[in-house]
């Protein structure tokens, strides 16, 4: 999912670093085998992801969301030698795929999946957050925001996915409980003194927030 022209959207993928054969193998099966596809990450942001985690080199990231785990394999790919990476994602059926390709990856040290209801899971992890990726179910995106940034540290970073769910963000005439939980998340984010942010128009958005202080 992007907004650019098609020839726009092909160029800058031409320009963009490749998938690696496992990304590849695994944006092709779950291509084949699963609904809704297009909530897999992709070159583009899985390429940015990778930056950034390469970047900010954390030891504790948390994401919550990881359908297939392609975006789980491209920040543990960036993370620096101590680094590990916790994932959380409520649907049981997806767990053989993803332990599949983080084994394919050779990232079974750096990568922890848990399989439930995050905003119970959250609390029981005994990390403080260096970096957390939001891409779950979009009505609890207040709730995860609330619940990891006690535990995030001052100069952390949460990042959150979709956050212009399809150009509907910006349409006033558009409705949904999905559309109004990101409105209210966005502006939530933007009137939160504590944080500098960046909505980033890359595929569907990325929200990108740096933790200032308490």
């Amino acid at each position: 999912m992007d907004f650019f022209p098609e020839h726009l959207s092909t160029y800058i993928n031409q320009h963009t670093s490749i998938e690696d054969e496992v990304l590849t193998e695994l944006n092709k099966e779950t291509h084949q085998k699963f609904l809704m596809p297009q909530m897999l990450s992709g070159q583009q942001q899985g390429v940015l992801l990778n930056l950034l985690i390469s970047m900010i080199q954390p030891e504790n990231v948390l994401e919550i969301g990881t359908y297939t785990g392609y975006s789980a394999i491209c920040m543990a790919k960036g993370l620096p030698q101590n680094g590990h990476l916790h994932t959380i994602d409520i649907n049981d059926e997806l767990e053989w795929i993803v332990k599949k390709y983080i084994d394919k990856a050779k990232l079974t040290d750096s990568i922890t999946m848990h399989i439930g209801d995050a905003t119970k899971i959250i609390s029981t992890l005994p990390n403080t957050w260096d970096v957390v990726f939001i891409d779950a179910d979009k009505i609890n995106y207040s709730t995860y925001y609330d619940l990891v940034f006690p535990r995030l540290r001052v100069g952390g970073y949460i990042i959150a996915d979709n956050v212009l769910w399809s150009g509907k963000i910006a349409d006033k005439s558009a409705i949904g409980k999905d559309t109004a939980a990101l409105r209210s998340f966005n502006d939530m984010v933007q009137a939160d003194s504590r944080v500098t942010n960046l909505l980033l128009s890359v595929r569907d958005g990325l929200m990108v927030i740096r933790k200032n202080n308490d």
